[in-house]
């Protein structure tokens, strides 16, 4: 699948979440709801743009960890449909999603 359907609108936005120290991190369990909603958050972008002033096309993804596919899918459409103003609504289908089953070294 092509995630860039012209080659004109290719302005990518990385959004990395979570975003916890090493310390704090044996003290926080989240929910696959919340790192869904920490991807699309304006303060988890590694760019100075603000996503909320603009549309995605297309959005990669990409989870680590053991956790549901069904979930993941599950809640990625329940943002897309939640903030469908956000999406470009004549790319069907523009958001996919991975899921690499071993955890990051340390959790």
């Amino acid at each position: 699948v092509n995630m860039v359907p012209f080659p004109r609108l290719h302005f990518f936005m990385t959004g990395f979440a979570p975003l916890t120290s090493r310390g704090a991190l044996q003290y926080r369990a989240l929910t696959i709801t919340e790192l869904v909603q920490q991807q699309f958050n304006p303060r988890n972008m590694m760019c100075a743009a603000d996503p909320r002033h603009g549309r995605y096309l297309t959005c990669a993804c990409m989870f680590r960890g053991r956790m549901s596919v069904r979930e993941v899918d599950q809640k990625i459409l329940d943002i897309t449909q939640r903030n469908s103003g956000y999406f470009a609504e004549w790319i069907p289908n523009n958001v996919k999603s991975s899921i690499c089953d071993i955890p990051s070294a340390g959790m």
